[in-house]
């Protein structure tokens, strides 16, 4: 998927502008960094656009431990946009992201993440 598509499918999911869209698709990108294994960032952003790769870059190589709660908090915070707008933009993000790497790589960035964060990101099966 490139660039352009993801951020417009964002836009589209998540009902915000495409400046919007960018934001909070970065605002994500760089939260989940913190959030993975320094070697599960490189993973998924090597499935990403060139252009979005640079947001997968994790401050360390060891995970943060983050609620749901603090995740929507920093993306929120990141973007600019309450955190109402923050949840659906988490999963317009999440839902094209599942679009967009393979089935395998998705799943281990979800088996990185607390079991709560799938009724925030509420990702439907393929």
């Amino acid at each position: 998927m490139k660039y352009e598509q993801f951020i417009s499918t964002v836009a589209d999911r998540a009902g915000v502008t495409t400046d919007e869209a960018t934001a909070i698709s970065r605002a994500t990108l760089e939260t989940l960094a913190e959030r993975l294994t320094a070697g599960e960032a490189k993973d998924l952003a090597a499935q990403l656009p060139a252009d979005m790769q640079r947001w997968l870059i994790p401050p360390t190589p060891e995970a943060q431990k983050l609620s749901v709660q603090d995740f929507v908090q920093r993306v929120a915070d990141r973007a600019q946009v309450d955190e109402q707008r923050a949840r659906q933009g988490l999963s317009a993000v999440f839902n094209t992201l599942r679009d967009a790497v393979t089935e395998g790589e998705f799943d281990d960035v979800l088996a990185q993440l607390p079991r709560e964060f799938a009724e925030v990101v509420q990702v439907p099966p393929r």
